[in-house]
């Protein structure tokens, strides 16, 4: 359907506007450290972003299979940080916290962009069937099956700790929900493949000793 090759963009879209709302909102308010901080952060995750933008907008190989967790996921993803970026501050001056949030928001980043990059053109938002479909293991991969939600968790975790309001914490949660709805969706059309099944075997899906 012709709405489906507009839907991550469009998503996309959304996203990028709820961060530059919210870094008109920290300039705003610049004079105060804190703030002019937030606008830093809004930054790096509009740069985040953006850096993921081209397998947004790259077109399909196959049709998707289904969206609904897609979309359940990306748009959890933009509330989370609307929420954020948007709300109030809990912190009234820097330190540790925010250090750790900023320690968190990088490393998710990095797991994340890692993930992707080792995939190659294997990856995509959506969840498709392909025939000539590869089971990975290299990189991240050799520890989780699924590190590049395992980097967009840890990241949206140091956002929020970052902005840390009650908003933002519960639609983190949703977050979560949605990626582990869509993780069992991904494995329904992965473990078909024997060779997926191998490699899942004794391997988490996404934390080290929880699951």
């Amino acid at each position: 359907m012709t709405w489906r090759r507009w839907l991550t963009p469009g998503l996309l879209a959304a996203g990028v506007a709820a961060n530059l709302a919210g870094l008109a909102v920290h300039l705003n308010a610049a004079g105060n450290p804190l703030h002019l901080a937030a606008a830093a952060f809004v930054v790096a995750n509009l740069a985040w972003l953006l850096l993921e933008a081209p397998v947004s907008v790259r077109p399909l190989d196959a049709p998707p299979s289904e969206i609904a967790t897609l979309v359940a996921y990306a748009l959890a993803r933009v509330g989370t940080v609307a929420a954020a970026v948007l709300g109030p501050i809990a912190w009234t001056h820097p330190g540790w916290p925010l250090l750790v949030s900023v320690a968190l928001f990088a490393a998710g980043v990095s797991l994340r962009l890692t993930a992707i990059r080792t995939l190659g053109r294997f990856y995509s938002h959506y969840v498709v069937r392909r025939d000539d479909r590869a089971v990975v293991r290299s990189g991240p991969y050799r520890v989780v099956r699924h590190p590049a939600y395992a980097g967009m968790l840890v990241g949206h975790v140091g956002l929020v700790l970052f902005f840390l309001n009650w908003a933002s914490v519960l639609l983190l949660i949703a977050l979560a929900a949605a990626i582990g709805w869509r993780i069992l969706v991904e494995e329904r059309e992965l473990l078909v493949l024997p060779a997926y099944r191998a490699y899942a075997h004794g391997r988490p899906r996404l934390v080290p000793g929880v699951w």
